[in-house]
């Protein structure tokens, strides 16, 4: 049955990339959560997806040139209310110790380095046991190629927002066990002779119900979505079926 992974947490309904976002994923039945991963300005691995803090805090200015304290101030509640922090990597992980999900981590450093960051999360990873319960991905496929040679253990799995020609070739090139596609750049038929090629594929960002319905028929591996619930209810539907 395809897995179902909640896009930066339950996102449709709670400030994206936050506790509460992923404890609601956890709760809604989710399989899994998508999060991203930067540096602060002091080196530690913060949850959050832009580079820039302005569209989902309080605040202003990139993530990189602020320091952890500074970062912890911001509230991702922009609608007022309790108090949503940007979460530290460790925290997430932390909390995966007392659940079954798995986490899609996604290397956030295509526009800035971030020099050691891959390190850093295979260390945390590695500190909280979670090696078999992680997958990295990225769309800087440097950063994906490195991480396996770190960890070879720790599963890898390229973004794509475009079509490739034989994405199972390619995955296996770079040793990724996945591919993450862009939902509406690959088509069943690619999607199902990547799977028979050994890949798994989870594509993003599923949100309509006719995307789903889509995936859900020729059995995808996963999909990546904002509204867990929503996909679940779909997919309920098929577990029905002979």
């Amino acid at each position: 049955m395809t897995q179902i992974f909640a896009h930066r947490g339950y996102s449709s309904a709670y400030p994206e990339n936050t506790m509460s976002a992923f404890v609601a994923a956890e709760k809604a039945g989710a399989d899994g959560i998508e999060l991203d991963v930067q540096l602060t300005k002091d080196g530690e691995v913060v949850v959050i997806h832009d580079e820039k803090v302005d569209r989902t805090t309080n605040g202003i200015g990139f993530v990189k040139d602020l320091f952890y304290k500074e970062l912890r101030q911001l509230n991702t509640n922009k609608k007022g209310g309790r108090k949503e922090p940007i979460p530290a990597l460790k925290e997430v992980l932390e909390w995966m110790s007392s659940n079954q999900l798995i986490c899609n981590i996604e290397f956030k450093n295509n526009r800035f380095p971030y020099d050691g960051m891959e390190e850093k999360v295979i260390h945390l990873v590695r500190k909280f046991h979670l090696d078999n319960r992680i997958i990295f991905s990225s769309f800087n496929h440097y950063s994906i190629v490195h991480s396996y040679r770190l960890a070879p253990e720790i599963e890898t799995a390229p973004l794509f927002l475009e079509g490739i020609f034989m994405p199972w070739v390619y995955c296996q090139s770079i040793r990724a066990k996945g591919l993450h596609p862009k939902h509406t750049t690959i088509s069943d038929q690619i999607i199902q002779k990547t799977m028979e090629n050994g890949i798994a594929v989870r594509p993003y960002t599923v949100n309509q119900e006719k995307d789903m319905h889509r995936l859900f028929n020729i059995k995808c591996t996963s999909i990546i979505t904002d509204d867990p619930v929503k996909a679940i209810k779909i997919r309920n539907q098929y577990k029905k079926r002979p």
